[in-house]
């Protein structure tokens, strides 16, 4: 499976609905980025990755979904 799979099985899951998924990947054209979030993923973040900010993504996301 590829990440898009991954991501759309485990949306497909109840348990898998309120994670957050964030795609780290090397492609990071907008087509790229489009494809990812239709996909399930919150996010999408091109390789390398910088610590600082998938640290703000996830704090995001995270912020986002509480309750």
């Amino acid at each position: 499976l590829d990440g898009h799979q991954v991501a759309e099985q485990v949306r497909a899951e109840a348990w898998g609905r309120d994670l957050i998924l964030i795609a780290a990947t090397g492609w990071g054209q907008e087509d790229d980025r489009r494809r990812s979030l239709e996909r399930g993923f919150d996010a999408h973040l091109v390789k390398p990755l910088d610590p600082a900010a998938l640290r703000r993504t996830v704090e995001g996301l995270a912020a986002g979904r509480a309750p």
